[in-house]
């Protein structure tokens, strides 16, 4: 039988004529130079509480006949740019002016993705939108081998996906996609503990988020695996920190991303926090959160990273088990400091002026917190209060 989110999809898969080549909202920031390539619209699922993202879109595979087309203008120009290119490795005005009319057409959103992969070396594509792997192993599989003809030269595919989806996909058809040259999978699992899923709207278990790290590791793809600090609330602050790490225990994923929890107006879960029957953590509470789940992940070789500005330390990275205490180290410092000096940091890391503690030390950073500060009337009482507001702004 086949599964909802399948039925849906190819229902909703549009015929309409090709009018282009499509990108969608979002990608992961480790993707910020990739290539991206949109094979679906939207989210199929598209339940999660706390998600701002394609909320009111509705879902649709695209025909993969659209899909190559894409890919074959952005060919065309990629060819053109890195000719352009070869000399200097520069492109002047008057080359972008030539590639305009490649073949006697102009695809301006095909033109400027090739000339923005460009800049960062052609070397990775993202599919889109939030789930590709809900496509049809062998329409995938053509999408893939099509992306291989057209550019060799690449170092990696990758992908988000839900665990839902890949724990429904044979093993077979998993190597099948890793031998076409999907390299890496992007799975959001924002939680360990059943009772955090079950309570967002997740629309998974645990279980089937382990079931499905297992299959894309043994596939032989990277993993890349996404927890959200704060997500369990007050309430199930720590059950969310240790039920999380002992999943990512079991799966051992080659990177471990952290995306801190934010609540904009726009979301269901906000009509929770304003009702008062989700109790957001403050930063310092995320933090002792945090500090639980650095110290509970054990026997693991995966490389954590917190690269998002919503994150309250991005310098918290690193290898495990080499780097385990050094990360925990940096929370705990946090933690030990007065009121006064969190406050400094919290509002410095959200104005983009800190990504460490250690940048604290720097007087010109520091006195321009210290000013913003004071103009807000930010203080150490009503800090967390200030730091939602800024946050909201990156949402």
């Amino acid at each position: 039988m086949k599964s909802q989110e399948k039925i849906t999809g190819e229902k909703k898969q549009s015929e309409a004529a090709y009018q282009g080549f499509e990108q969608g909202p979002i990608r992961p920031p480790s993707e910020a130079g990739s290539l991206l390539i949109r094979i679906s619209r939207n989210c199929p699922w598209n339940r999660c509480t706390f998600c701002p993202v394609y909320k009111g879109r509705d879902f649709s595979l695209r025909p993969v006949a659209h899909v190559l087309e894409d890919i074959d203008r952005v060919h065309r120009y990629a060819l053109a740019v890195r000719e352009c290119a070869a000399g200097n490795g520069r492109i002047y005005p008057a080359d972008i002016e030539r590639l305009r009319s490649i073949d006697g057409q102009t695809d301006q959103a095909a033109l400027n993705a090739a000339l923005h992969w460009a800049t960062a070396g052609m070397r990775s594509i993202f599919l889109q939108d939030a789930n590709s792997l809900i496509i049809k192993p062998e329409r995938l599989l053509v999408i893939l081998r099509h992306l291989q003809a057209c550019f060799p030269w690449i170092e990696r595919i990758t992908s988000y996906g839900r665990s839902h989806t890949i724990a429904r996909i044979s093993d077979d058809n998993l190597r099948q996609m890793a031998e076409a040259g999907l390299s890496r999978i992007h799975i959001g699992m924002e939680s360990g503990s059943d009772k955090v899923l079950a309570r967002v709207c997740k629309g998974v278990d645990k279980q089937t988020h382990i079931t499905a790290g297992l299959k894309v590791k043994q596939a032989g793809m990277e993993l890349s695996e996404y927890i959200m600090p704060g997500l369990g609330g007050r309430e199930l602050s720590e059950e969310h920190a240790r039920e999380s790490a002992d999943a990512l225990n079991r799966i051992n994923p080659d990177f471990i991303r952290l995306r801190s929890l934010a609540i904009p107006n726009h979301v269901e879960l906000y009509e929770e926090f304003r009702r008062g029957d989700f109790e957001k953590l403050s930063d310092k509470e995320t933090a002792q959160e945090l500090v639980v789940f650095l110290e509970d992940l054990d026997g693991i070789t995966s490389t954590l990273k917190s690269d998002h500005i919503l994150n309250l330390f991005e310098d918290v990275e690193g290898v495990y088990p080499r780097d385990k205490d050094k990360m925990v180290g940096i929370v705990r410092h946090f933690l030990d400091m007065a009121p006064l000096e969190q406050m400094v940091y919290q509002v410095g890391r959200r104005m983009g002026l800190f990504r460490g503690i250690a940048d604290m030390a720097d007087d010109q950073k520091r006195q321009q917190v210290e000013t913003a500060c004071l103009r807000a009337g930010i203080r150490p009482e009503n800090v967390d209060a200030a730091i939602d507001e800024m946050i909201k702004r990156f949402i």
